[in-house]
């Protein structure tokens, strides 16, 4: 077997209403369907499809950004939980998943529904400090 690629992720919501609006109007993503009942919400998560659902576990999501700081400082403006600010994880000194050097950063919020979700950005081996 091969995975071609990945099709879909799904979320845990206990609102489906207030999840699609925390989905489409905070985090700005893409909304393709609602199906209500059952309690489905189907997002562009980046060429994914990101379904948030009543019964579905809870997921941990990695959003890439260009701006982590930015974008952390832009929720918490907005009134999200955040968790954990912006911070490097690792260097890739080997260049295991990409350019030699590359700095790991991530940070973490909680969704309207209290799933924590990560917010990662790449830095070159030439821009590893914060700038927050």
């Amino acid at each position: 077997m091969q995975v071609e690629r990945t099709h879909q992720v799904a979320q845990r919501a206990v609102d489906l209403a207030r999840a699609v609006a925390f989905y489409r109007d905070t985090l700005g993503l893409p909304l393709i369907a609602v199906f209500d009942p059952p309690g489905l919400a189907f997002f562009d998560l980046g060429n994914v499809r990101l379904l948030i659902e009543r019964e579905a576990p809870s997921a941990l999501l990695y959003l890439e950004v260009a701006d982590i700081e930015a974008t952390y400082a832009a929720l918490a403006a907005s009134g999200v939980e955040t968790v954990d600010s912006p911070h490097l994880i690792f260097r890739d000194d080997a260049g295991t998943f990409g350019p030699a050097g590359t700095g790991e950063w991530m940070a973490f919020f909680r969704d309207s529904e209290g799933n924590l979700v990560g917010l990662v950005e790449r830095r070159p081996p030439n821009s590893q400090s914060s700038s927050g």
